[in-house]
């Protein structure tokens, strides 16, 4: 997809892809050391496979930082550091010159360097990305690009195939997921969960069946659009899975509530990315190989899941933005080893840059076939603020929980339906009027 003003080839950026293993037919050339070694600081999140980490920081980083005369020095710092850390280098104006953000962050927007030309050089090397990858970082109002992504989290059912077989019940449509839940808690005592708490699990999971109802935070074209029918459709049922099916832990869940949930035997079902079903094989667990993967299940509206990116964003104050970006380009060459050392969690926004992800997907493993699920995933992938750009306004609305606060309200029996949507969509208007205000959106 190429977005308003995208692609404009202002220039590329010079001799990327110093290192090995890029896509078939794309040669490398490792650059010579400069005779002064530079740096590059990269803060990111501790990725939940260790394999991961010890790839990225012990090869990759070290393996592009020889080839390109750098000092690459990697801060990996838990989840729910990332956003407060990024405000006090903000307020510093200095740190890292990357960050890697999970949530949306739009609303940094005068703080991060238009990230156009790192898009531009990717789509030359590895073909076009997934739409969704690039409604997640451009903003059609500035027409900028507030970041770059080389892969996204995977949005996937993750489920107790026996409590699900045993009711006679597949998690086909969301229809599906309250009727087989209702039955699986009756005869076997074992809920189902979906966070309802202002987290990064609860904000993606509501938003996916919200946008799978026909409803969203604002229209293709960026307006404000939450106070529709299609939300309160998506609210009742909400509430009815709540009532009839789910745990009532779900308003106070954290960001690993739900693994916790299905590692201990207490649930039935949940939505999240690869993250428990690699956990159980960590952790041998006797039910592991129950523990399976399905897609998003469907809606009125659509089939859609939503669940992040692994975004990178390089700050108007860093100090090493050459490098930086270059950086970017190099481990969209490598997707398809962080794929692998990710145990498929780091999915490839570019297709081109893992040409066998079906094959990889589908073999190699002590199960086969287990995640052969994988090759499907972008198909009902969309971004925050589907079906329009994850703008600052949204990007401020998942932060500050509108969503989500809503529909606890609704499920709680705190406010009625159109009570809780009109609060949320008052509370939606005034930040949109705000960033309008700003011209940034």
């Amino acid at each position: 997809m190429k977005a308003e003003g995208a692609i404009s080839r202002r220039r590329l950026l010079t001799a990327a892809c110093a290192m090995a293993a890029g896509p078939a037919g794309l040669t490398v050339r490792p650059r010579p050391a400069r005779a002064q070694t530079k740096t590059l600081r990269i803060m990111q999140w501790r990725h939940f496979v260790p394999g991961y980490d010890q790839w990225f920081n012990e090869v990759f980083a070290k393996q592009w930082g020889e080839a390109n005369g750098t000092e690459v020095i990697v801060d990996n710092v838990s989840f729910g550091e990332l956003t407060r850390r990024a405000a006090a280098e903000i307020q510093a104006q200095r740190g890292h010159d990357l960050i890697q953000f999970v949530t949306p962050h739009a609303m940094h927007h005068d703080q991060l360097i238009d990230h156009r030309e790192i898009f531009e050089e990717c789509e030359r090397l590895f073909g076009a990305p997934g739409e969704f990858a690039v409604r997640a970082h451009y903003n059609p109002r500035t027409r900028s690009y507030l970041g770059f992504a080389a892969a996204f989290q995977p949005a996937l059912v993750n489920l107790r195939k026996s409590l699900w077989d045993g009711a006679h019940a597949t998690p086909q449509d969301w229809q599906s997921v309250l009727a087989g839940g209702r039955r699986i808690r009756l005869l076997s005592g074992k809920p189902l969960g979906i966070s309802l708490a202002p987290e990064h699990n609860g904000e993606q999971t509501l938003r996916s069946i919200l946008y799978s109802f026909g409803a969203s935070e604002q229209d293709r074209d960026g307006q404000p659009a939450l106070k529709s029918q299609a939300t309160l459709e998506a609210l009742a049922y909400v509430k009815s899975l709540y009532e009839q099916a789910m745990t009532r832990d779900v308003l106070t869940w954290d960001g690993a509530s739900n693994n916790r949930f299905m590692l201990t035997g207490e649930g039935s079902f949940t939505v999240d990315s690869l993250s428990i079903l690699r956990a159980s094989e960590t952790l041998n667990l006797p039910f592991a190989g129950d523990l399976q993967i399905a897609a998003m299940p469907e809606g009125p509206a659509a089939r859609l899941g939503s669940f992040g990116f692994y975004t990178y964003a390089i700050w108007r104050f860093a100090e090493n933005r050459q490098g930086a970006e270059r950086f970017l380009v190099d481990l969209t060459a490598r997707a398809r080893d962080a794929f692998l050392a990710s145990g498929f969690q780091n999915m490839p926004c570019y297709p081109g840059a893992v040409p066998d992800l079906a094959a990889l997907s589908a073999g190699g493993e002590a199960a086969p076939g287990k995640y052969a699920l994988m090759k499907d995933v972008p198909r009902w992938t969309t971004n925050v603020g589907h079906p329009g750009c994850t703008n600052p306004a949204i990007s401020e609305i998942y932060e500050k929980g509108v969503v989500s606060r809503m529909f606890a309200a609704v499920a709680t029996g705190r406010l009625a339906p159109e009570a809780a949507l009109d609060e949320a969509s008052r509370e939606a208007q005034a930040i949109f009027e705000t960033w309008r205000d700003r011209g940034k959106v």
